[in-house]
């Protein structure tokens, strides 16, 4: 089999992230600390935050005809963007700010993190898509495992 001489055009979308994104990003894993964050967060919403956004909004056309339920929402705060600030109550680890971009387009039923979904994760190293249930509690999970692994009662 040949290869087509010019390359396949699948879909025409812009470049959204750049390489300072990704600096950006090391540079906050080596410096997690608030001193720095406060330093650089005109960084964060210039090269993070606001192509975040930008991508988000990007994808809400082409999300609502393939997904109608899991909305893209451009918003700052309670939108499809995850926030940068970690959960460090019960953590060992207390760094205070995750250091990668995380995008998460849950069902419109969904209230948070362990609604249904689409997540795109972008990380130095580390970049991927995933889709389902993050952590569903017990009678969720016993509900989606069971036609994949039925067991007699």
């Amino acid at each position: 089999m040949s290869r087509p001489d010019k390359p396949l055009a699948v879909a025409s979308f812009p470049v959204i992230y750049s390489a300072q994104t990704l600096t950006f990003l090391q540079s906050l894993a080596s410096n997690n600390h608030r001193d720095w964050f406060q330093s650089h967060q005109q960084d964060y919403e210039r090269v993070v935050r606001e192509p975040s956004l930008q991508l988000i909004r990007e994808l809400e056309k082409p999300l609502d005809k393939l997904a109608p339920f899991f909305p893209a929402v451009a918003k700052k705060v309670g939108g499809s963007l995850m926030r940068i600030h970690r959960d460090v109550r019960f953590s060992g680890d207390k760094s205070p700010y995750k250091t990668n971009v995380g995008i998460q387009f849950r069902h419109a039923a969904g209230k948070d993190v362990h609604a249904p979904g689409f997540y795109l994760h972008i990380e130095p190293q580390n970049c991927f898509i995933g889709a389902g249930c993050w952590r569903p509690a017990g009678a969720t999970l016993a509900r989606i495992l069971h036609p994949l692994f039925p067991l007699p009662l």
